[in-house]
């Protein structure tokens, strides 16, 4: 596996979201700045209805902002519309759930070989070494429902990092592990992210496992600040 030096990563220049108009306008994100470098990885925290998750939906194209850019790889997101939208994000874009989001039917192999099926391109780590890279070659052939709830979140990791995006958007990957596999599974997002040179955003509430982050944001009403 190598790593790639020639991405952009991620920048957030002035980006606003607001919803409503007039007395009932919510500002959800206040001129949010934010870049990361390829191979970094930033832990965002913050208490809820700060707007986390605000954050990695604009970021991940999902949502459209107020004002402001989202350059992901060198392209601007608010330039992008419809069907070219859609495109870039499948192909650039990598994003973890909480809960692995896995297919049920589909075995661990299967998961990530569906992200190349999607996309119609081959990926550069063949989903093999993928699963290895995470832990998870022997339970390859193994649905979502003989894993536990790290391994499938290892699973999850692994199929984000198929299509070799530039961005990994990660959203409270620790929720429902305890204390050690917690731990575990922020350590295996930080290595991914510096061995295949992506720029990593992660949600989370879970202090205890910042020390695996290369930078620490805390999110206050729609704005975003260093710990």
């Amino acid at each position: 596996m190598t790593t790639t030096t020639t991405r952009t990563g991620l920048d957030l220049t002035d980006v606003t979201l607001t919803f409503g108009d007039g007395d009932t306008q919510v500002t959800a994100l206040d001129h949010v700045d934010l870049t990361v470098t390829p191979g970094e990885i930033v832990a965002v925290v913050g208490p809820s209805g700060a707007g986390k998750s605000s954050l990695l939906a604009v970021t991940g194209g999902l949502t459209r902002p107020t004002s402001g850019s989202v350059v992901v790889g060198g392209t601007d997101l608010t330039a992008l519309s419809g069907a070219a939208l859609a495109r870039f994000r499948r192909e650039n874009l990598g994003f973890v759930f909480q809960s692995g989001n896995l297919v049920p039917a589909l075995t661990a192999i299967d998961q990530l070989r569906l992200v190349e099926k999607i996309t119609g391109r081959r990926a550069a780590t063949p989903p093999e070494q993928l699963l290895a890279a995470v832990g998870m070659a022997e339970h390859a052939d193994r649905r979502p429902g003989r894993l536990s709830g790290g391994e499938r979140q290892r699973v999850g990791i692994a199929r984000a990092l198929v299509a070799s995006p530039s961005v990994l958007l990660v959203d409270e990957p620790t929720a429902a592990l305890d204390r050690r596999r917690s731990h575990e599974i922020v350590e295996l997002l930080a290595r991914q992210t510096h061995e295949f040179a992506v720029a990593t955003v992660m949600v989370t509430h879970d202090h205890d496992v910042l020390e695996h982050c290369d930078r620490v944001l805390e999110m206050v009403d729609g704005r975003l600040s260093a710990v």
